[in-house]
């Protein structure tokens, strides 16, 4: 099992190509949806900030949780030691739609939101001091989908959603109708 070094690091490398496939596009290239009810580029990148966002925080709540004695998840760990594709494989479907919270919400340009995006990585290196000497597995909190994940599940997830929204910003601009 990776370490939590090891998980932070395949984010931080993942999120980079990620951003690297969302940059340089012009306004027409981002805000371009290949159908009227799919997601556009900038709508992707936004979400992935308020997931992010959100997951984060969540640790470090479960975090303080466990440093107060008063853990934010005490009922049974159901994951506990399964990989996050074998969760994901477990918990979610073919069409997912992202919690109401998690959904793009303000617009605006995506330079913005690539911004917001990077800064993910600072709270992430934050975190991981942060957790030094804890016990990952007892810091759990549950994913509004997967339910309870401990924190090594919860950086692999972060992890296998950058990569998920990857392939569909790459099938966005692959589209035939994609801007040139």
């Amino acid at each position: 099992m990776d370490t939590l070094k090891e998980l932070i690091q395949q984010v931080a490398v993942t999120r980079q190509q990620f951003i690297q496939t969302v940059s340089g596009l012009n306004a027409e290239q981002v805000l371009f949806k290949p159908s009227p009810e799919a997601w556009s580029i900038v709508n992707n990148v936004e979400h992935l900030v308020w997931a992010e966002l959100g997951g984060i925080n969540n640790i470090w709540k479960a975090l303080d949780g466990i440093r107060s004695n008063t853990p934010v998840w005490t009922t049974e760990a159901i994951h506990r030691g399964l990989s996050v594709d074998e969760i994901i494989r477990k918990t979610w479907s073919p069409k997912l739609k992202a919690p109401e919270i998690l959904q793009p919400k303000w617009g605006g340009p995506i330079e913005f939101w690539i911004a917001a995006l990077n800064g993910c990585q600072l709270m992430l290196d934050a975190l991981s001091n942060a957790l030094t000497g804890f016990d990952l597995e007892k810091i759990i909190y549950p994913h509004p989908v997967s339910g309870p994940l401990d924190v090594l599940q919860r950086m692999g997830f972060l992890r296998f959603h950058l990569n998920r929204h990857l392939v569909q910003v790459e099938s966005i601009k692959s589209h035939f109708d994609f801007p040139k």
